[in-house]
């Protein structure tokens, strides 16, 4: 019976095999299916030193996965999710402004144009009233441009909110799928296509936020930011959200009964990627924009202030500052008219003394809390050149990811996905070897047959 036994044992692992190939292409197309195999085992020889085997039976399911490789995906979707949340914030506030028409260089120049201008004759009231348009057109390309960055910033915490709740169903479903595979496991069944739903789901939350990933003994995952902070323990998920009770939004990680407070511009991905973006880019650069409106308003008033319209009449404030309003930050002082323009120093009229003044305000100083001190003249053109930096670099970070997760695709494609030449050869190969075992039974078969008939 030994040779019938090692054919039907043979022909039974072919079958399980041919069944593995069988899944193998039909899930070829699968995002995320990671390939399957037998691993084959003979049977213990029992039978006496004469005795070549017992036959062969299917010791395990093999799945082809490799935990680094699947890490260096995850660390590059981090990666490219950071930097490809941010660059069309970047590439917007860039166009805006370097525009050559729009921006705050081309406002200010015109302005001091109209002022220089007006020394040609300091009594003309078209020149004067030209100073005062200028004033206006400036004013008006401060609060459009403070007035993006104001939208922007609107933006970007609605994009940030947007992605919790599908951040914190994906650490919810990885918890379920961890007590899925264990039960499973404890059932002798194979849990490779409930790792696959694992692992995808790993990939999306990697993409929002930077993951470290540990794969336990009993088939469970756990999931962490890269701070330590737990996302996922054995069947428990964290869960992320906003806490505004202080007026700015604080990330806050909730997890057994514990509140961990995060720096959401350190947690990667998309997330922490959108967060950078506005700590370090966009409220600097809306702050800077504020600071050049103000102080130099500040100075043209007080220059004004200092000049005479007509004999012991001193000027008063053309510019007005309201660092409350995102379309209103610089306005020209409603009702001032062309009259109230001081270029006098001594209340003569035609003297330019105090117009000189005003002139030689683009070429003063001011501080930016980005820049530290620069000229007024000079404070937008440094502006743009430092947001067409991170731009550059942004774009120059996004490229290098998207090519690094390019790559660990492929590695992990190399060893996990399924390459249809090779399912192929293995389904001729396990298929030959069914029909040679089914050929030895045939043969045991007759075998038996003519021993029957010898006692017959």
């Amino acid at each position: 019976m030994s040779i019938s036994y090692n054919a039907l044992s043979g022909a039974l692992a072919a079958q399980a095999a041919l069944n593995t190939v069988s899944q193998n292409i039909a899930n070829s197309q699968t995002k995320g299916y990671t390939r399957q195999g037998v691993l084959l085992q003979t049977l213990v020889n029992g039978g006496g030193a004469k005795s070549p085997g017992n036959g062969v039976q299917v010791g395990s399911l093999l799945r082809f996965s490799d935990s680094y490789k699947s890490q260096q995906m995850w660390r590059a979707a981090s990666d490219l999710g950071q930097h490809t949340q941010t660059q069309p914030y970047l590439t917007q506030m860039e166009k805006v402004m370097s525009d050559d028409k729009s921006s705050l260089s081309y406002g200010i120049d015109n302005f001091f144009k109209a002022l220089n201008a007006a020394g040609v004759d300091p009594t003309s009231t078209p020149l004067r009233q030209q100073v005062i348009t200028a004033a206006d057109s400036m004013s008006q390309q401060f609060n459009s441009i403070y007035n993006v960055t104001a939208n922007q910033l609107i933006s970007v915490q609605q994009q940030r909110s947007a992605i919790l709740p599908g951040l914190n169903q994906s650490l919810v479903s990885i918890a379920a799928l961890n007590q899925q595979i264990i039960s499973t496991g404890a059932n002798g069944a194979n849990t490779s296509p409930l790792i696959d739903q694992r692992e995808q789901l790993i990939d999306s939350v990697a993409s929002q936020v930077a993951v470290e990933v540990i794969n336990n003994p009993d088939g469970t995952a756990s999931v962490s930011l890269k701070s330590g902070q737990p996302l996922v323990v054995s069947n428990l998920s964290a869960k992320l959200g906003f806490d505004t009770s202080s007026g700015v939004q604080q990330l806050n990680l909730s997890f057994a009964n514990t509140t961990f407070k995060l720096d959401d511009t350190k947690v990667g991905g998309q997330l922490g990627g959108l967060a950078f973006y506005q700590e370090n880019t966009l409220k600097p650069l809306q702050k800077s924009i504020a600071e050049i409106a103000e102080q130099m308003s500040g100075k043209i008033n007080t220059q004004l202030a200092a000049g005479l319209t007509s004999p012991g009449v001193p000027g008063t404030p053309l510019l007005v500052f309201n660092p409350t309003s995102a379309t209103g930050l610089l306005q020209v002082t409603a009702g001032f008219t062309s009259s109230d323009l001081a270029f006098s120093s001594d209340g003569t009229p035609g003297d330019s003394g105090n117009l000189q003044q005003l002139v030689a305000i683009k070429g003063q100083p001011i501080t930016l809390t980005t820049l530290g001190n620069v000229l007024l003249g000079d404070a937008d053109t440094q502006l743009v050149g430092k947001l067409g930096i991170d731009s550059a670099q942004n774009q120059a970070q996004m490229t290098t990811a998207t090519t690094v997760r390019q790559q660990s695709e492929d590695d992990w494609k190399s060893t996990s996905a399924v390459n249809t030449d090779e399912e192929a050869i293995n389904l001729v190969e396990f298929q030959n070897m069914y029909q040679a075992n089914m050929k030895v039974i045939a043969v045991a078969n007759t075998l038996f047959d003519a021993t029957l008939k010898m006692f017959g």
